[in-house]
């Protein structure tokens, strides 16, 4: 009999690194894939937490989506503290704040674990953005990139 076995997140990362000074396309899904950002409060939480990051200094950030149940982020790891601590923060601030607009505490808002990719020419620079910016398109949410309000590139 055939068992059906998920893989762990946390076994996802077993021996990965993550270095200062590389590019990462970083991929995170809400919990159960709920469409929490077709809310536009709700994803203007996670573009403010975005840009936060950016601000302290813990990224550059260089292109990122915000679709109605994951998000996309194109980001130069700015600090030696790694994405494992890069993501915890993100998700713990987006929760807290998404938390607050539903008057309530401690609700999950992200599946356990996240995607990344670190990218390595430069060409997956440019095409790795181009992904990113795509996805409302692809997805069928508009017609035109400048009609999709959750989204943005240097």
């Amino acid at each position: 009999m055939k068992q059906n076995r998920r893989p762990h997140s946390r076994d996802l990362r077993k021996g990965r690194i993550s270095e200062g000074g590389r590019i990462y396309l970083l991929t995170t899904v809400t919990r159960d894939r709920q469409p929490l950002f077709c809310n536009f409060q709700l994803g203007r939480i996670v573009v403010n937490s975005f840009r936060y990051h950016h601000e302290r200094g813990m990224v550059s950030s260089l292109a990122f989506v915000v679709m109605p149940d994951h998000v996309h982020w194109l980001a130069e790891l700015q600090s030696e503290n790694g994405l494992e601590k890069l993501m915890r923060s993100f998700k713990a601030y987006t929760s807290l704040m998404i938390n607050r607009v539903h008057g309530t505490s401690g609700q999950p808002v992200w599946q356990a674990g996240y995607h990344d990719h670190a990218l390595r020419r430069e060409e997956d620079l440019r095409d790795g953005a181009r992904y990113i910016v795509a996805n409302p398109l692809r997805a069928g949410l508009v017609e035109r990139l400048e009609d999709y309000p959750l989204w943005d590139a240097v």
